[in-house]
């Protein structure tokens, strides 16, 4: 198939700026004394106001400059979530710096790759925990000269020349202003479109992390090209609670309600987020498939523990909701049975679980079942799946509430273009693509066509709706022993499903029939073995309870019942290690790395076959 050329040249404005910087001072002039930002501190909700925004930002930005950052730098930030997190990265790209968020799960050995990989000579960190890494690896990056660290406590008696505490930080801003008032403006204007937004690391799946650019004009896109089809409104509340590191949180995050003067109210931590919702009652709200897998083993778990009476209410009202949902032009009938079903049930559920005022749920980062997303249609929950990665500055597709194509991950977003080539590999273009990889313009030649396409690595379809579906990573096809390509990811979609599976790894590339290694759901599956009185000690004393096994057994089996022979699972086995975030095998998405899996639970693999 022949290609065009990707066309890069046209000028990108959102509401007549061409820079995230020049359009977030307008917003902090624009909206002064409102609330931005909203935070719990001793357990009550605190609100910070745009003008908090833009001094304590400006303070950074004139801190930074004092220690001489120049422009495109990047400056490192390891911390949680939280409003200083905005505050530095609104900062550094004001003086035309680049931010660069480093996870807290990241160990003292990944944050020295960082540093000596971005040449960051400043790195921000939340508190003794963070700035204990540094400490460990300080002679591994020697580029690092200034660390400043957000919180104090721990550190009352602790000194080193290289260190400084936020407070100070901003009184060095402060003073500087005072003696050179108008710099930090004056840095912004000098930024343009063209210039590194920030610096997203990638989560290093295959090798070390690469640094993807991230311009102003790729953002500058992505607000209004999802202007035309996304709703924001200025009273919105939103919550943020993905790490602010990963593109599709920065995106929702920071951009957005920089665009559309939402209040972002910051989830305690991510351990908390599903209490943070229900006190938000956010208008809209971005999640990972993990969440919404959580959400729905939540309410299955709560059913079977409901009396006969309740149980039947519930059933009857997911039923209803359900056929409400699908039916495209519901009869009178319909319609008033499913007011009554949402009235007395639906809308009770709902507000339980923190979604009363939601126009707009959105899943994105992994695939997620169809069934799931149809369940919380069914509840009133108006979930929609989108499609973007780190190199197409988060959004490159996305499905809308009103027309939401329930199996795929919808059109392009307006200005995005698709293609799909002889291999099947999506292919992207477009203002969205991202400015290449940090000093790696080897990497970047690789995942670049020579005519400006991007290679995503996913294998899919366009439908003549001109709807995407993904099928699953073109490193990830298994070639079975018999000659069969099959993608295993519609397959671990399905499983997880299941309340009691939490993810699952389909094997079988060269191998005569397919095996799953399966991660159970610790709370669900526990709670399955105290309601029958199954023993067990610990979480591997659980995988390795007989009626355990015979539980994810029968899920595999059901499974199964939807796929061809070929595609079925013969075999599996419980990976008896519960993982976290900290661990190698777990991005911090909380998605399971195949290559990670595949190397270290090679003998359970092999048992298999």
């Amino acid at each position: 198939m022949e290609m065009s050329r990707v066309d890069t040249s046209e000028h990108l404005t959102f509401d007549g700026f061409d820079t995230m910087t020049a359009l977030w001072a307008d917003r902090c002039r624009k909206y002064g004394d409102r609330v931005a930002h909203r935070e719990k501190e001793l357990g009550i909700w605190q609100a910070y106001s745009w003008n908090d925004y833009y001094e304590s930002a400006r303070k950074i930005g004139r801190a930074l400059l004092a220690q001489g950052v120049k422009r495109g730098e990047p400056v490192l930030i390891l911390a949680e979530d939280r409003r200083e997190w905005l505050y530095i990265d609104l900062g550094a790209a004001s003086i035309g710096a680049i931010p660069a968020g480093v996870y807290t799960t990241d160990s003292a050995q990944q944050l020295a790759y960082l540093a000596n990989d971005s040449g960051a000579q400043v790195l921000f960190v939340e508190n003794d925990e963070q700035l204990d890494k540094y400490l460990e690896a300080r002679e591994d990056m020697p580029g690092i000269r200034t660390v400043v660290v957000m919180d104090r406590d721990g550190l009352a008696s602790f000194s080193d020349p290289q260190v400084m505490f936020l407070d100070e930080f901003y009184a060095l801003g402060e003073e500087e202003e005072s003696r050179e008032p108008g710099l930090f403006e004056k840095a912004m204007e000098a930024v343009r479109p063209s210039d590194p937004r920030m610096l997203i690391y990638t989560s290093g799946t295959t090798g070390p992390p690469k640094g993807a650019i991230i311009t102003h004009r790729n953002m500058i896109f992505q607000l209004s090209a999802g202007q035309q089809v996304l709703e924001f409104r200025e009273d919105d509340n939103l919550l943020c609670f993905l790490p602010l590191c990963h593109v599709l949180e920065r995106l929702v995050s920071v951009e957005a309600p920089i665009a559309n003067g939402c209040i972002v109210n910051f989830a305690e931590s991510p351990e908390t987020v599903f209490e943070n919702l229900q006190e938000v009652s956010p208008d809209s709200f971005a999640g990972v498939p993990r969440i919404w897998e959580k959400i729905y083993s939540r309410l299955k778990i709560m059913r079977a523990d409901a009396g006969p009476f309740s149980g039947r209410a519930f059933d009857w009202a997911l039923a209803v909701g359900d056929r409400y949902a699908r039916a495209e032009n519901p009869g009178l009938g319909l319609r008033l049975t499913h007011a009554i079903a949402d009235l007395t049930i639906l809308s009770n559920l709902r507000r339980m679980l923190g979604f009363a005022n939601a126009r707009r749920v959105t899943s994105g980062a992994a695939p997620i079942s169809p069934e799931l997303i149809h369940w919380f249609a069914a509840l009133g929950v108006p979930l929609i799946e989108g499609y973007g990665m780190t190199e197409t500055g988060g959004v490159a597709t996305i499905n809308a509430v009103d027309d939401n194509r329930i199996g795929t991950v919808g059109p392009a977003l307006p200005g995005v273009k698709l293609r799909i080539d002889e291999q099947g590999e999506l292919l992207v273009g477009g203002p969205c693509v991202f400015g290449g990889y940090w000093n790696k313009p080897e990497k970047t030649a690789e995942t670049m066509t020579t005519d400006g396409w991007l290679r995503t690595g996913d294998v899919g379809r366009i439908g003549n709706d001109g709807s995407l579906t993904i099928t699953g990573r073109l490193k990830d096809i298994i070639i079975t022993a018999g000659g069969k390509n099959i993608t295993p990811a519609e397959i671990e979609s399905r499983l997880k499903f299941s309340p009691y599976i939490s993810d699952a790894v389909v094997i079988g590339d060269r191998r005569k029939y397919l095996t799953c290694l399966v991660m159970i759901d610790q709370e669900n599956v526990e709670k399955f073995a105290q309601d029958r009185q199954i023993p067990f000690s610990d979480f591997a004393s659980l995988t390795r309870a007989g009626e355990v096994r015979e539980l994810i057994g029968d899920v595999v089996e059901e499974t199964n019942r939807q796929f061809a022979q070929v595609e079925q699972i013969k075999d599996f086995r419980l990976i008896d290690i519960l993982l976290t975030a900290e661990d190698e095998e777990l991005t911090p998405t909380m998605k399971l790395k195949r290559n990670f899996v595949n190397q270290r639970h090679a003998a359970l693999i092999d048992e298999m076959y």
